[in-house]
């Protein structure tokens, strides 16, 4: 899917296909070079992280298991209250283990604040974050962020992941919807 296949849908791209490509090499040189000799697990938050997900494990070049977690935030329309419902847990043990979440994109970081305190009551050795995006004018709690691809606008993003109503997941960049689409 390119630009083309999606007429008036977006507004503008804010990080292309190639940037992506060559920030995930670079974390994953980081994420290779902090991990060096640990026993890493690395867990992808559904469903927007399994770009992300997927891209990043085949940039690493040290062995790593992979695990998934869906959750769920809900709250009044649109906004989470950062009430969280485990709807997939890991199926692997945490004890002694480093971790290492990895998400699609950060906003409110309500769900993951708690996500990373559930996790880290599981016995692991460190639990960590890896974004690809950012949106740091959106936070409502602090999150310590290990990792992250870009800071991005708070404004409505999909691509790479992310969706609107389980739509352009499959875009290979970043952009900004266009208001029509969703109003």
């Amino acid at each position: 899917m390119d630009n083309n296949d999606l007429g008036s849908d977006i507004d503008k791209v804010l990080v292309t296909e190639d940037q992506i490509k060559a920030r995930l090499v670079e974390l994953a040189e980081e994420i290779d070079k902090d991990y060096a000799g640990k026993d890493l697990l690395i867990v992808g938050v559904l469903k927007g992280a399994v770009m992300v997900m997927a891209d990043l494990a085949r940039a690493l070049h040290s062995h790593v298991t992979m695990d998934w977690m869906a959750v769920s935030s809900y709250g009044s329309g649109t906004q989470s209250s950062g009430v969280v419902r485990i709807l997939k847990d890991l199926d692997a043990d945490l004890t002694g283990r480093h971790v290492l979440v990895v998400e699609d994109i950060i906003d409110s970081g309500l769900t993951l604040s708690w996500l990373v305190s559930n996790l880290g009551s599981r016995g692991p050795a460190s639990v960590e974050i890896c974004t690809m995006l950012r949106k740091p004018e959106a936070a409502k709690v602090s999150i310590d962020v290990k990792y992250v691809g870009f800071d991005v606008p708070n404004e409505f993003v999909i691509g790479y992941g992310l969706d609107y109503a389980e739509k352009y997941r499959n875009v290979p960049f970043v952009a900004t919807l266009a208001e029509h689409v969703y109003k």
